[in-house]
């Protein structure tokens, strides 16, 4: 375009040339044209940034951007702030890298897809008005489907999905939960949770696959399904993110969440080097070999050793060892806690965490002193820069993998993916397969599964019957979960009861019958489902591991007096032995999510059970932490346990 405007101006006209002022004016005009030509050249090349071509390599873009960037830009990109707090003006003023919204943090009340959108777009805005417009990475939880969402499709926890033992059921499951998430607008999930959980009494336990670390590794499958399939020449250990209707994806908790003593959550994990490197590091491997973009770190300690503060398998592991290109970022507040109690001396928490090689740090909210800290510590090179420039270039290369400076900004593209059918199909098909038939008939001879859809009249009773937070669990919608049938959209196992069975089967509800209401009716049978209510981490921990009451009464009042069904609806395996000889049959349903349907589709024998226990079933608590392979190993039902049924249909 300038070079055409030069020309015109040296076509330019004058009158005839009066004395010598005519004589300068003839002289300059060509010259003012070749200056005007050399200064827009200038301005065009100016104009083009190497970081901001998408054609040049990856590490021409990083080294390009890197070396424009001052220290509170690097930091900034090292902050990741929680999305109350981050305003598009704090975004631009600090130069924020990453934003999160917490266990139940929307921008509004059962936020639409269009909502959610909005609200990142408009914080993203925040970032690209920057000198050097680094888009944000917004993340967030989605561990059982994009279980924060109003309407989204929650499938079945973990500790359902390991059951199945089938990895491409797996990997499907994180195809739908990655459109789901971007319906949102949200490019990175803190999924999947890769802990092999050794104890039950963990509160985090069915966010674990197994206590068993192959089938855990299997499950990592559902990384490529997140992420998009990591190309056959790629280096290994080099992140990938195919394109964008897939999510960055996050391997955690790093290292032994799942083997602290006693189950206890954030606790110590007493184990040798080899045991550690044996059960609770092969998932990360495979996370690794599949592109996997980030990995969070563990709030456990190794041996009494922070794992935030652990720089020989942070950095001399994890990164060196291991080759992980991609980001480390920290958990919730999680360097605070290097410190016990929590907090106590956040300037040693800082260097600790940020030494040990973590790279994006989940403040989430008091980002000032964080940002603050760190900067005063990099002047008086108490850190680094080599550690700040290491950080930051990770977190670019995930950005620049992703996509994200060509498209930072979300629409409306993906948005009819949110808790669509076709998810919801594929979410019935994992709770079908993750169910566990333990005990099928008082004989062998006489099964009560599959139950028969033409009956006079059947009750349904139990906590859990018709309740659809209690059958989600942690984790949805709010960070603890919480009960009811009005926290998003799906079909509780009554519902899925009464849509399954012959129209002229009376379906009698009562939650928690007495014995004469039961003997009185003449049912032909009763379902009754109980199980624990919901909870997530810590407050999940158990030391006696009981179906909360009125379960146990319900199970002594219904099974007593008339042919029952009990359904387990928990998070782990639970105290059920004092029971077992009153039940006629005992379904593991875990956690299943909002497709209760799934449920009564095995019970009434549209499809079979399937699933083969992917943790041991203690008889007693005294018994724990007991694993399959243990010399004291005493099961009530042992690992890989499950009784099958055929089913009229096939999956």
């Amino acid at each position: 375009m300038h070079l055409y405007l030069a020309k015109d101006l040296l076509k330019f006209k004058v009158k005839k040339p009066v004395g010598l002022l005519s004589k300068m004016r003839r002289f300059l005009i060509p010259i003012t044209g070749f200056l005007l030509l050399c200064s827009l050249m200038a301005v065009s090349e100016a104009m083009y940034v190497k970081y901001k071509d998408p054609k040049q390599p990856m590490g021409a873009r990083i080294k390009d951007l890197m070396k424009r960037m001052t220290l509170a830009e690097k930091i900034g990109q090292m902050t990741q702030i929680e999305r109350m707090v981050a305003a598009p003006d704090v975004m631009k003023n600090y130069f924020i890298g990453s934003v999160l919204s917490g266990g139940g943090s929307v921008p509004a009340p059962k936020a639409s897809a269009a909502t959610w959108v909005n609200a990142v777009n408009e914080i993203q805005k925040g970032s690209l008005s920057t000198r050097l417009g680094i888009p944000m990475i917004y993340g967030i939880d989605a561990v059982h489907g994009h279980n924060n969402v109003y309407n989204a499709t929650i499938f079945p926890h973990n500790v359902g999905l390991g059951v199945t033992r089938d990895p491409a059921l797996i990997k499907k499951i994180g195809e739908a939960t990655a459109l789901e998430v971007r319906a949102t607008g949200i490019p990175y999930v803190f999924a999947p949770c890769i802990a092999v959980c050794r104890d039950p009494r963990w509160g985090r336990c069915y966010e674990s696959y197994s206590e068993d670390h192959t089938i855990v590794q299997k499950m990592t499958q559902i990384i490529p399904g997140l992420q998009g399939e990591i190309p056959a020449n790629a280096r290994k250990g080099v992140p990938f993110v195919d394109g964008k209707d897939k999510v960055a994806a996050c391997a955690k908790h790093y290292v032994g969440d799942g083997g602290t003593t006693r189950g206890i959550n954030e606790n110590n994990t007493v184990i040798s080097l080899e045991g550690l490197m044996s059960i609770h590091m092969p998932a990360y491997y495979d996370s690794i070999i599949k592109g996997v973009a980030t990995v969070m770190v563990s709030y456990s300690s190794w041996n009494g050793q922070k794992m935030h503060a652990n720089q020989a398998l942070v950095t001399g592991y994890l990164k060196n060892k291991l080759k992980f290109k991609g980001f480390v970022i920290s958990d919730w507040e999680g360097i605070d806690r290097i410190t016990s109690p929590p907090h106590a001396n956040y300037s040693y928490s800082v260097q600790a965490g940020v030494s040990a090689g973590i790279d994006m740090i989940m403040v989430p909210n008091n980002f000032m002193e964080f940002i603050n800290i760190l900067t005063d510590q990099v002047n008086k090179k108490i850190i680094p820069m080599s550690r700040i420039d290491d950080a930051v270039r990770r977190i670019l290369r995930v950005k620049f993998t992703m996509g994200l400076f060509e498209n930072p900004l979300a629409d409306l593209s993906f948005a009819n993916q949110l808790g669509s059918q076709e998810h919801r199909e594929l979410a019935k098909e994992a709770v079908r397969k993750s169910l566990v038939l333990l005990k099928n008939g008082k004989s062998a001879s006489k099964p009560l599964i599959p139950l028969p859809k033409k009956a006079l009249k059947i009750l349904v009773a139990g906590s859990h019957a018709d309740n659809l937070g209690y059958q989600c669990g942690g984790w949805t919608i709010t960070w603890q979960g919480q009960g009811g049938n009005d926290i998003t959209s799906g079909t509780t196992i009554l519902g899925a009861i009464k849509n399954t069975v012959h129209p002229s089967t009376q379906v009698v509800y009562n939650e928690n019958p007495d014995a004469n209401f039961v003997t009185s009716n003449k049912f032909s049978y009763a379902v009754v489902v109980v199980g624990e209510p919901p909870y997530a981490e810590t407050n999940g921990d158990s030391t006696n591991l009981t179906i909360s009451e009125p379960g146990p009464s319900t199970i002594e009042n219904v099974c007593g007096a008339v042919r029952c069904v009990v359904v387990i609806v928990s998070g782990r395996p639970v105290v059920i032995e004092p029971y077992v000889s009153k039940i006629d049959a005992l379904v593991a349903a875990w956690l299943p999510g909002t497709e209760g349907q799934g449920v009564a589709d095995v019970l009434f024998g549209d499809y079979g059970f399937t699933g083969k226990l992917a943790r041991t079933w203690f008889k007693s608590v005294d018994q724990l932490p007991m694993n399959v392979g243990d010399d004291h190993y005493d099961p009530l039902f042992p690992f890989g346990f499950g009784l099958t049924t055929k089913g009229v249909k096939k999956d």
